[in-house]
């Protein structure tokens, strides 16, 4: 398993500058769309400034959580900092649902009895929303691949800007043949590919704060690998977590042939290099076990 995922690293100061321009951005225009729209009678222009606002509060919440994630391990937190990225990810993923669930609902409504909307307003408004959204995505792009974090900031400011091309083509068509329906049926429209976003993403962040597997390892193989060992008799209580999307880890209890006991040392070497070079695991903890004491029908993975 290749380790290298082709990650882009980029200097902490240099991003953190990047989301903290996001966030102003995001917030100017929330504030313009939100008089615009409520001016101009749009629901769909409301809509994205609400979806905007959403964005600018995972912004606020990604930034936070870059800062904190950076603090070193101490007696509280052995394990570091890192995996608060991942419940901020969760939080915005969670209000994507909450806000898309809604439009659909105020949607609904507006659809039953269509107000009169102000199209230029909605066009101007969504131009420079397209504008603001695009320069927000592209400040994100680059730092998404290796964040969990980020990456639902990425997806929320892509699906903002998708949401300000669907606004302009509806305020256009108001104007050209004041079809006023068009406004809460895009705003549905916005609302289901907020929803596709984020019930798409969720479940991986849901899986690293489960201490699933990680998802590019394949256990039964490791298990083979690491059984195939010289020394090696079997190996059971295995767990396999990551505490953040580049990190993987390991803990296994591993039973050594009787003959084999005083190459203690170079079979623990044999099997963190399998683990390494092979999976990408470079942090494992091994108890050993001598066949004379090992657990009796212990199970491959967990505890039992």
């Amino acid at each position: 398993m290749p380790h290298d995922e082709g990650h882009t690293h980029i200097d902490p100061a240099s991003g953190d500058r990047r989301v903290a321009i996001a966030i102003w951005a995001n917030g100017i225009l929330t504030i313009a769309q939100i008089v615009g729209g409520i001016f101009a009678g749009s629901l769909a222009l409301i809509a994205d400034a609400i979806h905007n606002f959403s964005d600018m509060a995972a912004l606020v919440i990604a930034f936070g959580a870059r800062k904190i994630s950076r603090r070193p391990a101490d007696a509280k937190m052995t394990f570091g900092y890192r995996r608060i990225e991942i419940v901020a990810a969760l939080i915005n993923y969670t209000s994507l649902i909450i806000i898309g669930l809604y439009l659909i609902y105020e949607g609904a409504m507006r659809m039953i009895d269509p107000p009169e909307v102000l199209g230029w307003w909605v066009v101007i408004l969504g131009g420079v929303a397209l504008v603001v959204d695009t320069l927000t995505a592209m400040l994100t792009y680059s730092m998404q691949k290796g964040s969990v974090n980020i990456r639902a900031l990425f997806l929320h400011n892509l699906s903002d800007a998708l949401s300000s091309v669907a606004v302009i083509v509806g305020g256009t068509l108001i104007l050209l043949y004041d079809i006023r329906w068009v406004d809460p049926a895009i705003t549905i429209g916005i609302a289901l590919y907020i929803l596709y976003l984020a019930f798409t993403e969720i479940g991986g962040t849901i899986r690293l704060l489960m201490l699933a597997s990680p998802p590019q390892i394949e256990v039964d193989a490791l298990i083979g690998a690491v059984s195939s060992v010289q020394g090696v008799d079997n190996i059971h209580g295995v767990h396999f977590w990551q505490i953040d999307e580049q990190k993987n880890s390991m803990d296994a209890h591993v039973v050594v042939a009787r003959d084999h006991w005083e190459r203690l040392e170079a079979i623990k070497s044999d099997i963190k290099a399998v683990l390494a070079e092979e999976f990408g695991i470079f942090h494992s903890t091994l108890e050993f076990e001598h066949p004379d004491h090992a657990h009796e029908d212990a199970s491959v993975y967990g505890d039992e």
